[in-house]
């Protein structure tokens, strides 16, 4: 399985989904998208994938999003795509992409949907939360 994680190792969420890909045994590419960047088509195509808009997929918690003005109503997707390329920040995380889809991984057990095999159990988030119990189940 390939598996693609976009990812920000400042941000618990992001760790907590590579920690679940990394201990069901795959080794995904990492994207450090904060370093990298994006380009439109790959910002297209992720969200085309995970079912998303550009709206939807934005965060709306950093201060970019407030001072670039990008929160109100009548803001284009166009305009939030540019402002995304011109402020990786700006793109909500940790995206997930396998042979299985893409996904928004907020929370971190929505990673489970996008594998065939899960990290063997009990298996818990960093802040100490079970994600799967001792029989492989998720909680």
């Amino acid at each position: 399985m390939t598996v693609t994680i976009y990812h920000n190792p400042k941000c618990g969420t992001s760790r907590n989904v590579l920690a679940v890909l990394e201990a069901a045994g795959l080794e995904p590419q990492i994207v450090d998208y904060l370093k990298v960047g994006w380009n439109r088509d790959q910002l297209l195509s992720v969200f085309a994938a995970a079912g998303l808009s550009p709206k939807q997929a934005m965060r709306t918690n950093v201060s970019e999003a407030t001072d670039l003005g990008l929160l109100n109503d009548a803001v284009t997707d166009e305009a939030i795509l540019d402002a995304m390329i011109a402020h990786p920040v700006l793109v909500n995380r940790p995206f997930v992409v396998t042979d299985r889809g893409a996904r928004l991984c907020r929370p971190s057990e929505a990673v489970l949907d996008l594998i065939e095999t899960w990290p063997k159990g009990p298996f818990y988030k960093e802040d100490g939360k079970m994600l799967i119990d001792e029989d492989g189940k998720r909680i």
